[in-house]
C-alpha cells in the first residue's frame, strides 16, 4: 500500500511510461533516473504485457525518492481496431496473472514475426534476428520494427514508419490474436489492479467502449494524455465524470527520440488525480468491512 501521508505530496506525475522490458528505449533504472532529472515525483511504469521491468524500476525509485506505480499495458482487439487497457497497482506475486502475461507476450512475438515476414516480402531487408535481439527477453512490439526501418533508412522517424507501414491497411499490418477489452479488464480486476482505458482517442467510439467496459470493472479513463488538446481533455473529463471513472494521465513515453507531446512528464497531470487513484487502490485492498 502507498502510505496515506504521501498521497498528497506529488505534484509532478506521469502514469504512463515504457522501458526496454517492452518497447521503450531506456532501461527501467534509466527511466526512473530520467524521471528524477525532470522533477517527477510519481512515475507509472506500464510496459506492454510484462512486469519484468518493475523490480529494477522500483529499486531505483526507492533510491531516488520517486513513487514508482507498478503497472502494465494490455493490448486488445475490437472489430474497428485496437483498445489498450492500463492496469495500476498490479500484484506481481499473482502466478496466474504472470502466466497470462507470458502468453500474451508470446502472442506479441508471433505477431511481430509475421510483420517482419510481410515487410521482407515487400522488399525491405529487415534483419529479423537484430529486431528480436533488441527486444531481448522483453515484450516485443511494432516500435521495434519501426526503429529497424529507421536504421535501414526506409523512413526518417518511428512515426513515419507507423504511418506508412505498421497501421491497419498498410503493408506491414498484422492483426493481433483475439484478446478482448473485457478480457483485459477482467484479468486486471482478478489481480486486484485498477483497469484504465488508455489514450481513448485511439479507440473508435469512446463512449461505446466505456459503456462496454464499466460493467466489467473499468476504473479509470486516461484524460491528461500528453498529445491531447484542452478541448479533448474536457470531453474526456465529462465522459469520466458521467461514468464514475477516475481520470488519469501520462505521456506514453517510450524514450528518446519522442514525438511532440510524448516527452516524459507531458500531460500536466494534476496532483488530485494521484490522490484519488492511490486512495481508490488503498480502499480496494482493505479487507471487507474495514475502514
Amino acid at each position: 500500500l502507498i502510505p496515506v501521508n504521501r498521497l498528497l505530496v506529488p505534484s509532478t506525475i506521469d502514469l504512463h511510461a515504457h522501458t526496454t522490458a517492452s518497447d521503450g528505449t531506456l532501461a527501467p533504472a534509466a527511466l526512473v533516473h530520467e524521471a528524477s532529472a525532470r522533477g517527477l515525483a510519481v512515475l507509472g511504469v506500464t510496459d506492454h504485457d510484462t512486469l519484468d521491468g518493475l523490480p529494477e524500476a522500483t529499486a531505483a525509485g526507492a533510491a531516488l525518492g520517486i513513487i514508482v506505480v507498478p503497472g502494465v499495458e494490455l493490448s486488445t482487439t475490437v472489430p474497428q481496431g485496437e483498445v489498450h487497457v492500463l492496469g495500476y497497482f498490479v500484484d506481481p506475486t499473482d502466478a496466474a496473472f504472470v502466466a497470462r502475461l507470458r502468453s500474451l507476450a508470446d502472442s506479441r512475438r508471433r505477431r511481430i514475426d509475421a510483420v517482419i515476414t510481410r515487410l521482407r516480402e515487400e522488399g525491405f531487408d529487415l534483419d529479423r534476428e537484430d529486431i528480436l535481439r533488441e527486444a531481448d527477453a522483453g515484450s516485443i512490439g511494432r516500435p521495434h520494427v519501426a526503429r529497424a526501418l529507421v536504421r535501414l533508412g526506409v523512413v526518417k522517424s518511428v512515426g513515419e514508419a507507423f504511418d506508412r507501414f505498421l497501421t491497419r491497411g498498410k503493408p506491414g499490418w498484422v492483426p493481433r490474436e483475439r484478446f478482448s477489452p473485457e478480457d483485459a479488464v477482467s484479468l486486471l480486476v482478478a489481480n486486484g489492479a485498477l483497469p484504465v482505458l488508455a489514450h481513448p482517442f485511439s479507440t473508435l467510439g469512446i463512449q461505446e467502449v466505456v459503456d462496454r467496459l464499466v460493467p466489467a470493472g473499468l476504473a479509470g479513463l486516461e484524460v491528461f494524455y500528453g498529445e491531447y488538446t484542452d478541448a479533448q481533455r474536457q470531453q474526456l473529463l465529462r465522459i469520466a465524470d458521467s461514468a464514475g471513472l477516475i481520470p488519469t494521465g501520462g505521456s506514453d513515453y517510450h524514450g528518446p527520440p519522442h514525438r511532440e507531446g510524448r516527452g516524459l512528464g507531458a500531460g500536466d497531470v494534476p496532483a488530485w488525480i494521484w490522490d484519488r487513484l492511490a486512495r481508490t487502490s488503498e480502499a480496494a485492498r482493505l479487507p471487507q468491512g474495514a475502514s
